[in-house]
């Protein structure tokens, strides 16, 4: 038994190794005086992904400040309900408690705040107020969405005596970790949903039938896979929402989920859809793709069953193709870059010699500045040297140049055009950054006059570059503002009609928050970017980040320094391509280590 007021240590966190019989427990001592204390963050026993972490119930005779800390022990658990962290609670507000309405996480562990001698509801001794006190960094909300958040946590916790003990009477819902412990016992997840880009986006393109990956953030351990097919049929996440669809039913979930030794799925649903055999593969391209994200080996086939386990279809991997995600990405067969004689040149796969495209961007006097290659690599948009100017060539030996599709009138060269980039529809995005008119522009099949595009949030900043994503819902802007050029990701809404289309770019989110200055970006992969950035009072480095702005668990990447530009393919089996300042192509294949391609080359670009 342990003395009351806190002569034996708590312990913090027990946990089970599965498949074994060891069991592991950590110890952490609370103080029995003091005003603030500092709680979370440790280090757990569960740093093998193997264990299971479970929670400590209350002792007799714990101060509020241990009830507190035992607690937010206690939710960081493998517990699939949070029981151990409701017996912290009164019985009343462990009914009312909603643990899955959201996280707060923060850069550590939160301090409590306790006025001496504090009392509440005038109950002298019965009742007592702390408040959790925190630098926030990032919120995650009741649909598993993760959004950078910056601020300051102030959340109070009201106690009170039951049964002669003390207990959390009132707290907010959801969850209060440090941001290691968010790392630790969650996961990203990327759940698919089907384009919906609107009238503005070209018809017979193929975007009805091409997936989208939406992040999320779910538990590690608990019920992994019946847990990720659930929140898949819940929806997409607010941000991605009204540029996207699901094949499921609202209100739909799922009953039971098995994953066979052949790795094949079966879903039994709670309830039979409508809509017949074509909209039910439509479902099951969601799944299979959704689940392939989880697993390190091919998931062969998925199957639907009805509330009987009658079978509703199939789709056989092989099939799935048609719905892939990378349809709108094309094969991207080349890497292209400018070379010393300012043309467009590629290289194919492991070749280190490059070739001149066919066509006026490649041979001849034209002087290319920088260049954006269609998805299908049969035209591509250039800028004249100075940047002031654009041009559409196709990448074949009877072609003209043609005329200037687009002027900037900007005089100074750092004004005017950026580099262009295409979606998978076909259509050209660019940026004019005259100072006395700046704007984002796009042309449909990168030809026609140029629809202004609406950027609502963008406030005073100014594009200085972008990359719009091949599902052409979605675009990564460098955006410059007060002496800071940041990353920021916006949604691509299509309105009006096909022949008046009205383009806007909705609710930018910073994906890079940490990073200072961002001098270069690049889709490199259904939710992740490469950026070439630093942080304050630190050097420009190279490295991946994931689209919703957390941390991604990529390994980083070898140093290199100097870059400028960098590109990559959302096919992540192909290698990374840098421009080093002053000049100098090099590659990053797989599992390698950086290599020049070409001494004198720049502005390196996959298609798109």
């Amino acid at each position: 038994m342990r003395a009351k007021g806190g002569g034996l240590p708590r312990p913090a966190v027990a946990g089970v190794l599965l498949g074994g019989l060891v069991l592991l427990t950590g110890c952490a001592s609370m103080p029995s005086s003091g005003e603030v204390h500092k709680v979370g963050g440790e280090q757990h026993a569960d740093s093998d992904p193997q264990v299971r972490v479970f929670g400590v119930k209350p002792q007799d005779g714990e101060s509020p400040r241990e009830i507190v800390s035992g607690f937010l022990e206690a939710t960081t658990s493998d517990e699939a309900t949070y029981a151990t962290a409701k017996l912290y609670m009164t019985h009343d507000q462990a009914k009312r408690w909603k643990p899955e309405s959201g996280i707060t996480i923060l850069a550590g562990g939160p301090t409590q705040v306790q006025e001496p001698g504090a009392v509440a509801d005038g109950k002298d001794d019965d009742s007592t107020q702390i408040t959790l006190t925190g630098e926030k960094v990032a919120t995650v909300d009741g649909r598993h969405a993760y959004r950078a958040e910056d601020g300051t946590l102030n959340s109070g916790i009201r106690l009170t005596k039951e049964d002669g003990e003390w207990r959390i009477a009132g707290v907010a819902d959801g969850l209060v970790l440090s941001e290691a412990d968010f790392r630790r016992f969650y996961r990203s997840v990327d759940t698919f949903y089907f384009t919906s880009p609107g009238p503005g986006s070209q018809e017979g393109s193929g975007s009805r039938n091409a997936l989208v990956a939406d992040p999320i953030y779910l538990r590690k351990r608990i019920n992994p896979l019946s847990t990720t097919v659930n929140a898949l049929l819940a929806g997409p996440t607010d941000w991605l929402r009204p540029v996207v669809v699901s094949a499921f039913p609202a209100g739909i979930r799922a009953g039971k989920v098995e994953l066979d030794d052949s790795q094949r799925v079966t879903v039994r649903l709670k309830r039979t859809p409508g809509g017949g055999s074509a909209l039910c593969e439509r479902m099951a391209a969601q799944l299979i793709q959704t689940i392939q994200g989880m697993s390190s080996t091919p998931v062969p086939s998925v199957e639907l069953q009805g509330p009987t386990g009658r079978a509703l279809c199939s789709l056989r991997r092989e099939d799935a193709r048609e719905y892939a995600p990378d349809k709108l990405v094309g094969d991207g067969r080349e890497q292209y870059f400018i070379d010393a004689d300012r043309h467009l040149v590629g290289l194919s796969g492991d070749d280190t010699q490059p070739v001149a495209v066919a066509g006026p961007l490649g041979t001849g006097p034209f002087r290319v500045g920088s260049a954006a290659v269609r998805r299908d690599e049969e035209y591509a948009a250039a800028l004249s040297e100075d940047g002031a100017n654009l041009y559409v060539a196709g990448l074949n030996a009877d072609t003209e140049l043609g005329a200037v599709v687009l002027h900037s009138q900007a005089t100074d060269p750092k004004n005017r055009l950026t580099v262009p980039s295409w979606d998978g529809y076909g259509d050209l995005w660019i940026a004019d950054r005259d100072p006395n008119k700046p704007r984002l522009l796009m042309l449909r099949d990168g030809a026609g006059t140029p629809h202004e595009v609406a950027v609502p949030g963008l406030g005073d900043g100014r594009i200085e570059s972008l990359r719009v994503a091949a599902d052409g819902v979605r675009i990564a802007m460098l955006v410059h503002e007060d002496d800071h050029t940041t990353l920021r990701l916006g949604r691509i809404e299509r309105t009006g009609t096909a022949d008046k289309p009205k383009i806007t770019v909705a609710d930018l989110r910073s994906v890079a928050p940490q990073l200072e200055d961002v001098k270069a970006a690049s889709w490199a992969g259904f939710s992740r970017l490469v950026v070439v950035g630093r942080e304050a009072g630190g050097v420009s480095q190279i490295q991946y980040v994931d689209a919703d702005g957390s941390g991604t668990s990529t390994p980083s990447l070898p140093g290199i320094s100097g870059v400028v530009s960098v590109a990559a393919s959302e096919r992540q089996d192909k290698p990374l391509l840098a421009e080093l300042d002053g000049g100098g192509v090099f590659r990053l294949p797989p599992d390698s280590n950086w290599k020049e391609v070409a001494p004198k080359g720049g502005s390196p670009v996959y298609p798109g």
